[in-house]
């Protein structure tokens, strides 16, 4: 799995980490909080010690500017709401594409940004959707990125309708 590079920015490497995480929770079935502890000590963060200094980034799977509490819950807020985000991403799909077709990172970065957008006191949206485009062109560089922001600008509007109020009173 390749690996974006946000260097200096704390907030898109906690989501880069949370997509990592979900992955890896997936793909090994282990528990959310199995793959938080193994993040928190071995891959967020720079490596203690003297002789770790300045290493331990990504080249080495490590995330080391990730702000560990908002990568913690946006892996806890996933994991604990996937039935429904994913119910949510599942509707928001065409009816042809269902949720077992999608790369397994994309739909780590689905329920990711999706579980980020269920939190009513998140970010915007619009920085939501931007940080995880940001995240998807880390990670792909076919259509996935368009796809994401497609459907993480639906799933905005259903899980924050109040945060776009202008374009839901404008007459069809």
């Amino acid at each position: 799995m390749a690996r974006p590079r946000p260097t200096g920015r704390p907030r898109t490497a906690s989501r880069v980490a949370a997509v990592q995480a979900l992955f890896q929770s997936e793909q090994g079935g282990e528990t959310a909080e199995t793959v938080i502890d193994q993040f928190v000590r071995h891959r967020l963060g720079e490596m203690p010690g003297p002789e770790h200094q300045g290493g331990g980034g990504f080249e080495e799977g490590r995330v080391p500017d990730a702000h560990v509490p908002l990568f913690q819950r946006i892996v806890r807020t996933a994991v604990l709401e996937q039935d429904r985000l994913d119910k949510l991403i599942a509707a928001a799909l065409p009816d042809e594409w269902p949720m077992t077709r999608l790369d397994p990172v994309l739909r780590a970065l689905l329920r990711a940004g999706s579980a980020e957008l269920s939190m009513p006191d998140g970010p915007p949206p619009r920085v939501v959707i931007n940080e995880y485009l940001d995240v998807a062109h880390g990670f792909f560089t076919g259509e996935e990125p368009r796809m994401v922001n497609g459907l993480l600008d639906r799933l905005a509007r259903e899980l924050r309708p109040g945060d776009f109020p202008a374009e839901a009173a404008q007459p069809a």
